[in-house]
């Protein structure tokens, strides 16, 4: 718990609610994802060890960014600079914790730092605050997000053989197949999840 008459330079505080998670407590009081995360250490990077009745620093003096947006789908970086008449650049500074690069770590519901001027705190030393996305979160432009990598089924069934298991097959299959090469080993794996087949 912060005793908040203890915090030198603190501009404004909140007590936590029953039920509050930090993106609602962001989007509520103006606070962008990453200057909560980053003036509230305590928090974990998951915010799911908020205790009704603890108060938490919003934002401290000359680094505090009250100029908020929240993100909704399909926005860009580039689209919210530009809506608020800045470029990408103040954005990236204002909300160190977007992938600069393309942009795609950011989430509806997330809540940014919108001032045309560098207002955040600086990002401390350690984990990067506010880069946690939460496991409910959609992605604001799921075409500008990395896809993963196809997944493939495992077989259900091994290929049956007319050859004890410990000899070694000595003629290539009637037909070739797509999937990946069994290794000699196969038989002792059957406990293991598919690891010799990715």
């Amino acid at each position: 718990m912060i005793v908040i008459g203890s915090v030198q330079g603190l501009q404004r505080e909140y007590t936590i609610q029953d039920g509050d998670i930090c993106d609602r407590i962001s989007a509520a009081n103006n606070v962008s994802t990453y200057q909560l995360s980053a003036v509230n250490p305590q928090i974990d990077s998951t915010c799911s060890n908020l205790v009704p009745g603890n108060q938490i620093c919003l934002g401290y003096s000359g680094e505090d960014c009250s100029t908020t947006y929240v993100v909704v789908a399909d926005d860009t970086c580039a689209q919210i600079a530009a809506n608020h008449g800045f470029n990408t650049t103040i954005l990236f500074m204002n909300n160190p914790q977007i992938d600069s690069t393309d942009c795609s770590n950011i989430y509806i519901g997330e809540v940014l730092c919108v001032s045309g001027a560098v207002q955040v705190p600086p990002q401390p030393s350690g984990p990067l605050p506010g880069a946690t996305i939460p496991v409910t979160a959609a992605p604001a432009n799921p075409t500008t997000t990395p896809t993963k990598p196809p997944t493939t089924k495992p077989a259900t069934t091994k290929p049956a053989t007319t050859k004890p298991a410990t000899t070694t097959p000595t003629s290539a299959p009637a037909k070739p197949t797509t999937s990946a090469p069994a290794s000699e080993d196969d038989e002792d794996d059957d406990n293991l999840p598919y690891c010799d087949e990715l």
